[in-house]
């Protein structure tokens, strides 16, 4: 019988025991550096705007410093951006999701072939 089977890891960062920062904060991130919008990120990654709005107050009080700057909407409408804080540290997880997930790979075909 042949079995599909996969090694997958998932890299988080918890505070205090509770999960502050992952894959989706990561890429939640990177949709709102790509659309300067939250309610855009939050769209295009298919989750609520208060699921976002949430995530994003979480991240900003629990980080050291904010991570996203929010700008309430009027006349030119609203907008969010990254801080250069919330730049450091997506770009520091996506550097060591790479090397992880190198390493994953280097292993797979091993371990997968004992199992």
């Amino acid at each position: 019988m042949d079995a599909n089977k996969e090694l997958k890891l998932r890299c988080w960062i918890d505070i205090d025991g509770r999960k502050f920062f992952g894959p989706g904060r990561a890429q939640l991130l990177m949709m709102i550096d790509k659309n300067g919008s939250l309610s855009k990120a939050a769209k295009e990654m298919g989750m609520s705007y208060r699921k976002a709005w949430s995530m994003v107050e979480d991240m900003n009080h629990r980080g050291q410093q904010p991570y996203v700057e929010l700008h309430k909407g009027g006349a030119q409408g609203g907008g969010a951006e990254l801080t250069e804080a919330g730049k450091k540290v997506l770009s520091a997880f996506i550097k060591m999701n790479t090397k992880i997930n190198e390493t994953l790979e280097e292993h797979t075909d091993e371990m997968l072939g004992l199992i």
